[in-house]
């Protein structure tokens, strides 16, 4: 008769610990990627980890310790630039943290946000890092993630809460102050006819923005026409189909603060489709700073608020709450500053 092989015995944290010469606790933080073991100790367990072949159940520790190492993410529009850099810089400090991101995307549609959130929420997330879709009411998104599930808000208010009430985090970006900054700008270089271009007066940053722009022309002692704030969706392919509309009435403007940076890249396309040139005989201010703003021709003029490092805050905020669930709902506005390139250009002589 042929006797069986023997059975490899499982490796376990103890034998690790003892190839080591290390606790099983301080093992057990290694493959936790915990920031509290030193570098030379953490290359020595893992060192051992893989001579030994230890096989990490992360599934199975995670429903030990009833806890969960992914978080999800759900942005409104993944397709603007912005959200794509401020999701890079959520991944990288999550990742840092041992944790995994889950991507939803709502495309401005809140009954699609609420289907993703839905389906994520069946993963069980340790936190929920949300930019909410235009139109979303506070009371679905909370029946759909639960009241004891970490939710940080970034960059709109949710419903009618505001962010500086809400009961959940919140990061917001300086939008009123950027706007005004904005609008003095132009108003330095000279200019008095000055229009708000993109966006929906149905989001929260939008209202923000369009308040500052609005204030700071008042304190300039400017009129606003009418015809000068124009909205539209807040990509670069509708700010381009609705740049014929500054032009619609007299006196048409000379300048233009827009929504973001995608509304403003499509505003000068739009222009140059129509004869005028950005930068020369009409001049424009973005929003965001995205990386491709630098590079556009003209370069843009914008509004910084680091959208990567936006993203790592908001990584760091979540799981901070995960860390201190029980501690009170914490509100950070992110700064903005102004960076001035070659869009925002003094008015064409007449």
């Amino acid at each position: 008769m042929h006797s069986k092989p023997p059975t490899r015995r499982k490796v376990t944290l103890a034998d690790i610990a003892a190839g080591c010469d290390v606790s099983r606790a301080t093992v057990s933080l290694v493959l936790r990627g915990s920031p509290l073991v030193n570098k030379r100790t953490r290359a020595k367990v893992e060192a051992e980890l893989k001579r030994q072949g230890y096989v990490y159940n992360r599934a199975a520790a995670n429903l030990r310790r009833r806890t969960s190492s992914s978080i999800a993410l759900v942005i409104n529009d993944l397709g603007n630039p912005f959200f794509a850099e401020f999701a890079a810089g959520v991944d990288e400090a999550l990742g840092s943290a041992g944790y995994v991101t889950l991507l939803g995307n709502t495309g401005e549609s809140p009954e699609r946000q609420q289907a993703v959130l839905s389906s994520l929420i069946e993963h069980g997330p340790a936190g929920i890092i949300l930019s909410p879709a235009e139109g979303s009411d506070d009371a679905r998104v909370i029946a759909a993630v639960g009241r004891h599930t970490p939710l940080l808000v970034f960059n709109r208010s949710l419903g009618e809460a505001s962010a500086d009430d809400a009961p959940w985090d919140t990061l917001v970006l300086d939008n009123e102050r950027g706007t005004h900054l904005a609008t003095e700008h132009l108003i330095a270089l000279g200019h008095k006819r000055i229009a708000f271009f993109g966006g929906h007066r149905d989001s929260s940053s939008c209202r923000q923005r369009r308040q500052g722009y609005l204030d700071a022309m008042k304190a300039a002692s400017l009129a606003v026409a009418p015809g000068w704030l124009v909205e539209s969706a807040p990509t670069r392919l509708e700010a381009a189909r609705q740049a014929g509309a500054l032009f619609n009435r007299d006196p048409a403007p000379t300048a233009a603060v827009c929504y973001n940076d995608a509304v403003a890249l499509g505003l000068m396309l739009g222009l140059t489709s129509r004869g005028r040139r950005p930068g020369e005989d009409f001049a424009i201010v973005g929003f965001d700073d995205i990386a491709e703003s630098s590079v556009s021709v003209p370069p843009l003029t914008t509004i910084a608020v680091d959208p990567r490092d936006r993203g790592r805050q908001a990584a760091e905020l979540v799981l901070a709450r995960i860390g201190h669930p029980d501690m009170e709902a914490t509100h950070t506005t992110a700064p903005a500053r102004l960076v001035v390139r070659d869009s925002s250009c003094r008015p064409a002589s007449p």
